[in-house]
């Protein structure tokens, strides 16, 4: 399994090729190529590469999916027996990027194509089955006579 260590909007992030990975907005249209330069680790097989700052030559691509806003953040002041509140909204602007390949040196290490033949869906075989309906048989309840009971007299 091979990943990279990011840094992208002042954040780092681990990705993986043929994941997607909701960042900071990105300047770019949706279905554009994206080449990010600062990678901070590279893992492939039991090659680990890490940087000081940056590993040197190594370049993660991806395609910019779309652009969206996130969730709302509430953000309330109040200062108590000031009568004082303030209550201001906040949604971010974020990318989602799928991550393409990770490229070391030039070469490829990893793209999203490796990672869809090292697991391949298993594909059960289909067999036909004929449908068809069981017969089931609905039993009533037994109908019981009732027979008047004679009242015998004590005496």
């Amino acid at each position: 399994m091979s990943y990279a260590i990011i840094e992208t909007g002042g954040k780092q992030i681990r990705v993986e090729p043929g994941r997607f990975y909701d960042i900071e907005l990105l300047a770019v249209e949706p279905n554009e190529k994206v080449t990010i330069d600062k990678v901070l680790l590279v893992k492939h097989d039991d090659d680990i590469h890490v940087g000081q700052p940056w590993v040197e030559g190594a370049t993660v691509e991806g395609t910019v999916l779309r652009h969206f806003r996130g969730r709302k953040v509430i953000v309330y002041k109040m200062r108590p027996k000031k009568k004082t509140r303030k209550k201001r909204g906040h949604r971010q602007e974020i990318t989602r990027l799928m991550i393409d390949t990770i490229a070391l040196n030039g070469s490829i290490l990893a793209g999203s194509s490796d990672v869809e033949q090292a697991a391949p869906v298993a594909q059960t075989p289909t067999t036909e089955v004929e449908a068809t309906t069981p017969e089931v048989s609905v039993e009533t309840e037994p109908t019981v006579e009732e027979t008047p009971v004679e009242a015998t007299s004590a005496e």
